[in-house]
């Protein structure tokens, strides 16, 4: 039987033991089923439920560790390194950025810099979870190239995110910027593609560079804003890859492709307190007086994070949709694993 959707508790317990099945820590399974699920409560389908099949692949050939000896390497007061062993991002970077909040916590601000990583999904859970403490996050990473450079036609970056999060006086709802430094993230046309849909224009480009609005021909997407998402793209590069002794664009394994070989993706956590500065100890509420003035400029107007946000609230009534496609592949790795689908 096929749902149009399924709750959240329900997809969280499967996901779990999905995880579990193929090798995984009950507590990393259960974190990871977690920020999946609450992905797709966000409305950022691109990086959520959807992509567990991915992960239970490469968790089953290997090129993703099931339990990685992660290991944190202090570099000085504020500032340190975790080496990921190839682990699932979400594992590596939530380590990472646990890191972070600690040093942040015990002495203002914590920077960690992630190697030998692998996907991990939305980057907003890591810089929300240092809001979540009181604190300011800024989170980065990177992957492999899927970006036409500005004035280019073959694709060079990543679709390399950046997410900054602060503390307002609602501990649930911080200020969040999220976004990908192209037009859309790449999984949104791995999306479409598996529904066997077309895309708007102006978001990719076909081989020969020529824009399409046929997801599989699709073979790079356009950078966010022309040369300032390229340029954003650039530099986060550089941060995530190069800075950590990582490779960058081009040089990175394909997500898809190279099922068997290790992603090597770096990241970079950021955790700083806001009360170390002068207006710190007012900045939440300054940041919920400011969303409050800006929302009365208009009906439809929201803060960065009020989309995923209003997204939650619906979900979490509702359900999470899971289109066709999706369950048959859940129900190829229920069967698989012998752990029955998430039907309530």
């Amino acid at each position: 039987m096929y749902p149009n959707s399924v709750s959240a508790d329900a997809l969280r317990i499967w996901i779990s033991r999905v995880f579990v099945a193929v090798g995984m820590p009950d507590v990393d399974a259960e974190r990871s089923a977690g920020q999946l699920v609450q992905t797709s409560l966000w409305g950022i389908d691109s990086h959520g439920v959807s992509r567990v099949p991915h992960y239970l692949n490469r968790l089953r050939r290997g090129s993703i560790k099931a339990r990685p000896n992660l290991a944190f390497e202090p570099t000085g007061p504020a500032t340190g390194n975790v080496d990921g062993d190839h682990g699932l991002g979400f594992v590596v970077c939530t380590f990472a950025e646990d890191r972070a909040i600690e040093m942040a916590l015990a002495g203002g601000a914590g920077i960690v810099g992630v190697r030998n990583s692998s996907h991990c999904g939305a980057i907003g859970l890591y810089s929300r979870r240092a809001a979540e403490k009181d604190l300011i996050g800024i989170s980065f990473t990177h992957a492999n190239s899927f970006v036409i450079p500005h004035e280019g036609n073959r694709p060079f970056f990543g679709t390399n995110p950046i997410s900054i999060a602060i503390p307002t006086t609602d501990p649930a709802r911080p200020l969040c910027l999220d976004m990908a430094t192209s037009v859309v993230p790449m999984n949104r046309i791995h999306n479409a593609r598996r529904e066997n849909r077309t895309v708007p224009p102006g978001l990719g480009v076909d081989k020969n560079g020529r824009d399409t609005t046929d997801a599989r021909a699709i073979a790079a997407l356009k950078p966010m804003g022309g040369h300032k998402g390229y340029a954003m793209a650039f530099v986060i590069d550089m941060l995530c890859g190069p800075l950590n002794g990582m490779p960058y664009g081009p040089h990175l394994n394909k997500m898809y492709e190279e099922l068997d070989e290790y992603r090597r993706l770096g990241s970079l956590m950021i955790a700083f307190d806001p009360r170390r500065f002068f207006g710190g100890a007012g900045l939440a509420a300054a940041a919920f007086a400011a969303i409050a003035e800006v929302k009365g400029q208009g009906e439809r107007v929201l803060y960065p994070g009020e989309p995923e946000y209003e997204s939650e609230a619906r979900r979490l009534r509702d359900g999470i949709p899971v289109e066709p496609g999706l369950w048959a592949q859940y129900a190829e790795w229920s069967e698989r694993l012998a752990i029955p689908l998430p039907i309530e």
